[in-house]
């Protein structure tokens, strides 16, 4: 979700862990086939609490003008995913200086976070260092946010949207550029269309352009829940997916439609359990694990 409104005064609290200003050094990924069966890895995934977002007013949130006065309060999830060949970082949450700093409030939105990563990961006894992979949905702040805490990871990106971020011509303001800064450390592994991480197809990333160029969605291979499809901003709320409506600060709101429609096909295709990253009702009662 783009916070227009709120992300220069975050993003300002940002800029003292901020590690420079240069884009990250490209460099080229081979990517393996997808085999032809998928097989479900022994896969735990870990939901981690990476903010909370109040809004006061939703009108921004649907291009059709009826949420225009409504409230809501969105999570900011994060997914820690654990395979026998590494463990993966879905999302990166909002600026971890929150913790400190505490909520902020700017217009119609407040953000607070009560935990960084790296303090969710010391709880169940991990670091930084034993994030293999991270990955992010979509360059909006409240998923980019901790960047710098995982740096020695290596960043799995659409190459949509890493042009988004740092290409020639690309419009980035001066705020969202401290927190792109963030990604500087970090080895990449650039990809088109979709990734297989693990190579047995039991996590898979692919573009759902729209929300962003290069928007990606997250697929699992649970071993008891089955397939499960995470839908990074594609959809916000139940209501956004059931009447698909689409956010006016979207980058394309033509492209956000048909992802929608290959978002749907793929999760009945696959019979797959779909999870909201922002909806209360999807993330509360998975008491912190996907099984």
């Amino acid at each position: 979700m783009r916070l227009i409104t709120i992300t220069a005064a975050v993003s300002a609290l940002a800029l003292a862990s901020a590690c420079g200003s240069e884009s990250p050094a490209s460099t080229e990924a081979t990517l393996e086939s997808p085999p032809e069966t998928q097989q479900e890895a022994a896969l735990e995934v870990d939901v981690l609490d990476c903010g909370t977002i109040e809004v006061s007013d939703l009108d921004a949130f649907s291009s059709a003008g009826d949420y225009a006065g409504e409230t809501d309060t969105f999570t900011d999830s994060c997914f820690l995913v654990r395979h026998p060949d590494g463990n993966l970082l879905w999302d990166l949450g909002l600026p971890g200086v929150l913790a400190i700093a505490g909520p902020q409030t700017q217009q119609i939105f407040t953000v607070s976070l009560e935990q960084t990563i790296t303090e969710q990961l010391a709880d169940r006894g991990m670091s930084p260092d034993d994030v293999d992979y991270v990955s992010i949905s979509h360059s909006h702040f409240d998923h980019i946010g901790q960047a710098d805490q995982v740096a020695g990871s290596t960043w799995l990106v659409s190459q949509k949207e890493l042009d988004a971020m740092f290409g020639e011509g690309a419009e980035i303001a001066q705020e969202q550029q401290a927190l792109f800064s963030l990604f500087a450390p970090m080895e990449q592994k650039v990809f088109e269309d979709e990734l297989d991480v693990f190579g047995d197809g039991s996590v898979v990333i692919f573009e759902t352009p729209g929300h962003t160029p290069g928007h990606t969605s997250l697929q699992l291979m649970m071993p008891e829940t089955g397939p499960v499809l995470l839908t990074g901003d594609l959809y916000h709320r139940a209501e956004s997916r059931e009447l698909k409506r689409v956010p006016r600060f979207n980058s394309d709101e033509a492209m956000t439609v048909s992802s929608m429609e290959a978002f749907e096909a793929r999760a009945d295709a696959l019979g797959a359990k779909v999870i909201i990253q922002h909806e209360p009702a999807d993330i509360d009662p998975l008491e912190g694990k996907i099984q």
